[in-house]
């Protein structure tokens, strides 16, 4: 059966703005480059896009070379533009007067001063900062994995439950693992590349969880076809608060999912430096440890005061995975990278450890 067939991942299209209560709406992008030993994480997001309210604005943050930092605002909330029904999205300021959505990566060229506009297939933009620092980018992008099994109907991150505004804040894996093709040119240094690692998520809704982890890989050296992502969160449901956590592991054509309704599982993470989760099913075992030496990088996350630095994030962690089958007992998979992308958010008093 052709993956035509099953094209859109849940939650792929834009979720505002049709409240005028506190909403934001955010894009995480991460194109990793092994041979270089470099990452660059995109993260694009829209506030309160109903305007005038005092969060309201959009922002693109980058994570680039070497965890160098550079952000930049968009405070002009009509200049922001996203298909309901897909992924595609933009914001931008022009040097010329253009009509809103998706342009030509030409006419993007010719007549944006300054911003960004992608889709499943193609990201493309260039930011200044008065400081001096700078980002252009153009390449393309080839999915191989979303989220569940190639050739069949895509899955929801959450669960059914997700498709309910229940949550806050939704989430969403929208490619698990895919190809990015094109250059990358940061602060003057230019960085091309082919068949790079690409994973792409979102959120939305009113806040972030009060407190999360957060652990993404797609460049397994030895192993090219491995995708993991894995979270836990203490976030609000029907006005209560509950702890979850889940792992997503994409390899071979499968899709190995542990998350609360399947699985058991449990995490020990500490608020910088180790990350611990491990979950079973009825029929498989995952166990990913993720460290770092490395001191954290601040980056700002949606809150309700607005965009804020609440989360610690490194792209150069080291993790490890193990996944077994448990009838019979086999070794499915062992692998490491050093090119992880680790992260804790919200307000930690110490180790996190599972309930």
């Amino acid at each position: 059966m052709s993956l035509l067939l099953f094209p859109l991942v849940p939650h792929g299209g834009y979720h505002g703005p049709g409240s005028t209560q506190r909403f934001f709406e955010g894009w995480y992008v991460r194109v990793t480059l092994p041979d270089r030993r470099q990452t660059f994480a995109f993260m694009y997001s829209i506030d309160d896009p109903i305007g005038g309210k005092p969060c309201s604005g959009g922002a693109v943050q980058i994570l680039g070379a070497d965890e160098t930092y550079l952000c930049r605002t968009f405070p002009d909330v009509t200049t922001f533009w996203a298909w309901p029904q897909a992924f595609g999205l933009g914001q931008r300021r022009s040097r010329t007067a253009t009509a809103s959505g998706f342009l030509s990566p030409v006419e993007f060229n010719r007549s944006v001063a300054e911003g960004y506009q992608m889709t499943e297939t193609w990201h493309q933009g260039q930011l200044y900062s008065p400081n001096g620092q700078s980002a252009q980018w153009e390449y393309q992008v080839q999915p191989v994995y979303r989220w569940g099994r190639p050739n069949r109907r895509q899955q929801s991150t959450a669960g059914w439950l997700s498709f309910l505004p229940i949550f806050e804040p939704g989430w969403q894996v929208l490619l698990a693992h895919g190809w990015a093709t094109g250059w990358i040119t940061w602060n003057q240094q230019r960085y091309e590349f082919n068949h790079a690692p690409l994973y792409v998520e979102k959120n939305w809704g009113g806040a972030f969880p009060q407190k999360w982890f957060w652990m993404q890989c797609n460049a397994f050296t030895e192993v090219p076809d491995l995708t993991l992502t894995a979270v836990g969160g203490r976030r609000k449901v029907l006005g209560w608060m509950e702890s979850v956590g889940m792992v997503g592991v994409h390899y071979q054509g499968e899709f190995y999912e542990f998350v609360p309704w399947n699985a058991t599982v449990q995490w020990e993470v500490h608020p910088w430096g180790y990350w611990h989760i491990w979950a079973e099913s009825d029929r498989h075992r995952v166990d990913v440890i993720g460290t770092t030496d490395r001191p954290a990088v601040e980056v700002r996350v949606p809150t309700e005061q607005g965009l804020i630095f609440a989360c610690r994030d490194t792209t150069h962690g080291q993790v490890q995975v193990t996944l077994r089958e448990k009838s019979p007992e086999r070794l499915l998979l062992e692998a490491k990278s050093s090119l992880a992308g680790l992260e804790t958010g919200g307000t930690w008093e110490g180790p996190w450890r599972s309930p």
